[in-house]
């Protein structure tokens, strides 16, 4: 029987065991992540010599995993001896068993090479305001295990050796009608391509501008370093672009673009990353009049528009020119990036002008496998309901931190619109980016600088901070705001 309080107490194992996804080889199976992530625990000390386990099914429901995975993992941990089991007791780390990383254990030459683990487990650190990072504890993993599940059923024997160029059709159809109706897209199953996500989209479409003739991408300036740099990667030289307080700058764009010659452009009209502003209605009029008196290629990033706070999110920029306009998007935000499922919304017609797919070397697509799932999440409405629940969660998490804010650094300007998952903090005069951000690291909070997102030193910057909330738990908000505060004010 369970010892009475184990139940109770597996609540906080999912924060306890950080189960991860990636390693530096590729995907890890959950029982190896499991196990690894137990011995760190324990050679840590944060499961203490002679602390219970919960039960493989509280710990199971707990994690979202199979009760498989966990039995595995413990049955292995035992063999080894970082646990013990016996029969009518629970599972247990035994009596000094292991010591604590740096404590002097008795009978452990510290001079001695001593074993590693040979999967380690990746940690965010415990105070994260690092933006980009979607809620990793409601990870939807038995839905998406469920979608799984269903799909594998539901494919025909066949289907199991083919791989379509543009994505399995069952996930265009999904994908088009998700988009149409949270987008306000106009989408059809045809004009939708499946990728890995954003990057993957965004290296057939750079690759596909080159081979018809574009050197040159206006991108906004500060942005997202990784779109830009996959299209640098490819030949494409980003042209800086400002950004204010209404989104990109469209007189400067078309400045810039009569300077260059470029007639391609990456932007983000919902939510600016990192700036946080929203095109306003009269850019984006302006810069679709623009591409369609250019010829020129708009590229709309969509990276988190399902998150907007204050009212409904305003439709894609690619619903005013479904001819101009590639809308990219991706699970990343909206779900976890390890999915490493996306897609690119656009008719055959630009397609074909922009050479996507065809004059590039044959791209891998996602599996056939995965493709089905997204569409079983997607048709079966547990996308949307997970969105629902973060909209819900961000939001709370939000107000909290501001309210955090206005009571540690009442002076300090907070920016953005009411979206997303991030915020720009003003720094206080003679305080840079760059020094915050090690005194934060100090301490134990994660935060990006604002500078980090320039694309040309020319470009007038401030010194902000770029605080992000989506990884953040709920019962740290206000320890980490203070953290940072303490770290802010050190250097004032």
């Amino acid at each position: 029987m369970p010892q009475p309080g184990v139940a109770t107490a597996a609540l906080a194992w999912e924060t306890l065991l950080d189960l991860g996804h990636r390693d530096a080889v590729g995907a890890v199976p959950l029982r190896d992540r499991l196990e690894s992530a137990i011995r760190d625990a324990v050679q840590s000390g944060r499961i203490p010599p002679g602390a219970a386990l919960p039960p493989s099914r509280a710990l199971a429901e707990t994690l979202g995993v199979s009760r498989w995975v966990v039995t595995e993992a413990y049955g292995q941990l035992v063999a080894e001896g970082f646990l013990e089991s016996r029969v009518g007791s629970a599972t247990r780390v035994p009596e000094g068993a292991r010591a604590p990383r740096g404590a002097r254990a008795e009978g452990v030459d510290r001079d001695m090479p001593q074993p590693r683990p040979t999967r380690p487990v990746f940690q965010r650190p415990p105070y994260d305001l690092g933006p980009g990072v979607p809620d990793l504890r409601h990870v939807p993993r038995a839905r998406w295990a469920d979608a799984v599940r269903r799909a594998i059923s539901a494919l025909p024997d066949a289907e199991f050796a083919v791989v379509d160029r543009l994505g399995h059709p069952l996930a265009r159809t999904a994908v088009a009608a998700y988009l149409a109706r949270s987008r306000r897209a106009i989408a059809a199953p045809d004009d939708v391509v499946i990728t890995h996500g954003a990057g993957d989209a965004m290296a057939g479409l750079v690759a596909g501008l080159r081979a018809a003739g574009h050197s040159s991408l206006l991108v906004e300036d500060p942005s997202w370093p990784g779109l830009r740099e996959v299209a640098a990667s490819a030949g494409l030289t980003p042209v800086p672009v400002p950004v204010d307080d209404d989104g990109v700058d469209v007189v400067g764009l078309t400045e810039a673009a009569a300077r260059t010659g470029a007639r391609a452009a990456l932007i983000t009209p919902a939510h600016q990353f990192p700036l946080g502003a929203a095109l306003a209605p009269a850019r984006r009029e302006a810069i679709v009049r623009w591409a369609r008196e250019r010829d020129a290629v708009l590229i709309e990033d969509d990276y988190d528009a399902e998150f907007r706070y204050d009212r409904r999110p305003i439709a894609a920029l690619q619903a005013m020119a479904p001819e101009r306009v590639v809308l990219i998007g991706s699970l990343s935000k909206a779900v976890a990036q390890a999915f490493g499922l996306g897609w690119a919304l656009m008719p055959a017609a630009l397609r074909e002008r922009v050479h996507f797919g065809t004059r590039e070397p044959v791209r891998a697509r996602p599996s056939t496998l995965d493709q089905v799932a997204l569409a079983q999440f997607i048709a079966s409405g547990d996308l949307e309901r997970h969105l629902r629940a973060a909209r819900g969660r961000f939001r709370r998490r939000r107000t909290a931190l501001l309210a955090a804010f206005e009571r540690e650094l009442p002076r300090l300007a907070l920016t953005g619109i009411a979206a997303g998952m991030h915020a720009v903090l003003e720094l206080p005069p003679g305080v840079t980016a760059a020094d915050a951000r090690a005194a934060a690291s100090g301490l134990e909070v994660a935060v990006s600088d604002l500078t980090r997102y320039r694309v040309s030193s020319a470009t007038a910057s401030r010194e902000a901070l770029v605080v992000g909330y989506g990884n953040l738990s709920d019962v740290l908000v206000d320890e980490a705001v203070a953290r940072l505060a303490r770290a802010i004010r050190s250097l004032s």
